[in-house]
């Protein structure tokens, strides 16, 4: 009888206790599944829309949102599939404008398709004004098929002002050392030659944008620097020159300016 009295209170307080919590749980909100929202992105005054990326799309110099101290002597998008013929670049000044737009293209000469078919580029006038640019493109691929994309940077030549000025020099001296370059971002005069040396005990690199792509401007590329050990190049074509450190690519970048 006892048993019986017991298992009947429990039985009471294991029902009180579900619809106790089912009571509270209707009174409780189902969660809201939010999709995210992206604010443009701003700099200086200009807000730049979101990229486009294509299929296979890897990486582009300049990279999207990049606010730039001079001309890219390149506009360069690498992908992860062989490109074929009707890949095309586009570069445009001031909001998102077609081809057909009657608008002025940037871009000079045409666009080439890299030996390795993973990276395609074109030219950027160098006279080209300051301003937010929209660079269009468009991959193909061996079967005919194609896909677009698109990206912004801005020139914006205030920023000379955080360039050390070494024109009308020879011969130009940046040390590796501390993990940064020193001086980071530099101004040079064209046929100056810029040689690097790393004061560092850990191992450094010079690399062109972007990374791992390294193919900006190839012949900023360097090999592995030990302590002590120097690289050097002669800079003949007026732009901008964006490198960066490979085993520190993060945190150790840099920038050459040539006038």
């Amino acid at each position: 009888m006892n048993k019986l009295i017991v298992f009947s209170i429990v039985v009471i307080i294991v029902v009180g206790g579900i619809v106790f919590f089912v009571s509270q749980k209707k009174d409780v909100p189902a969660p809201v599944s939010k999709t995210p929202t992206t604010e443009p992105q701003k700099e200086n005054g200009l807000a730049f829309a979101g990229p486009k990326k294509s299929a296979h799309f890897e990486s582009n110099t300049p990279e999207h949102g990049a606010s730039l101290a001079g001309v890219p002597v390149n506009v360069v998008i690498n992908f992860n599939f062989d490109l074929a013929k009707g890949s095309e670049i586009s570069i445009f000044k001031d909001g998102n404008p077609s081809a057909d737009s009657g608008l002025r293209d940037y871009g000079v000469e045409k666009t080439v398709i890299d030996e390795g078919k993973l990276a395609m580029r074109r030219k950027m006038d160098s006279s080209s004004p300051e301003g937010l640019y929209t660079v269009n493109y468009t991959a193909c691929w061996a079967d005919g098929s194609c896909h677009d994309g698109s990206f912004q940077f801005v020139i914006d030549k205030k920023l000379t002002s955080e360039f050390v000025d070494m024109t009308n020099k020879n011969k130009v001296t940046i040390d590796l050392k501390d993990i940064a370059f020193n001086p980071k971002n530099i101004k040079i005069s064209t046929g100056t030659e810029i040689t690097w040396v790393n004061q560092d005990s850990v191992e450094h690199t010079v690399n062109t944008d972007s990374h791992p792509g390294h193919n900006y401007y190839p012949p900023q590329n360097s090999r592995i620097l030990k302590k002590g050990d120097t690289y050097s190049v002669i800079f003949t074509e007026v732009g901008i020159y964006l490198y960066h450190c490979t085993p520190h690519a993060s945190s150790m970048k840099g920038a050459v300016l040539v006038e």
